[in-house]
């Protein structure tokens, strides 16, 4: 089974922070491969490439934010399963609307609870 995670996030820290967290599950288990894209671009290319059965999505990035990515990702056939959990500061009801009506399977609000970030990644890779 695929266990790889993509962490996509514009901001330095989240993204240092969501790799901490899941790097246990790395450390754990020697088939998760955890990896990281600071723009809706390089998300878009490591999906594309790596085929990661998980992503965390940032919803507001330059260029390429986190909707297009996701509408994209599920609008390919070869990536239309990967699991996309969007993770924003943006906790309104309509943000989250659009997140669901662009496919996104799960939608969670910074500050995110780390165990809640892991308990996902187990439950998705099946650990």
């Amino acid at each position: 089974m695929n266990r790889r995670i993509l962490i996509v996030d514009d901001e330095r820290r989240t993204l240092l922070l969501m790799e901490r967290t899941l790097r246990d599950l790395q450390d754990e288990y020697e088939d998760v491969e955890v990896r990281t894209a600071s723009n809706g671009e390089e998300a878009l290319e490591a999906i594309r490439s790596d085929r990661p059965a998980l992503v965390y999505l940032d919803l507001m990035m330059p260029h390429v934010g986190g909707l297009e990515v996701c509408r994209t990702v599920k609008g390919e056939r070869d990536t239309r399963d990967t699991y996309i959990v969007m993770l924003t500061a943006m906790g309104q009801e309509v943000d989250r609307q659009k997140a669901k009506e662009v496919g996104a399977d799960q939608y969670l609000t910074k500050p995110f609870d780390p165990d809640m970030v892991l308990n996902i990644a187990k439950d998705v890779l099946g650990l």
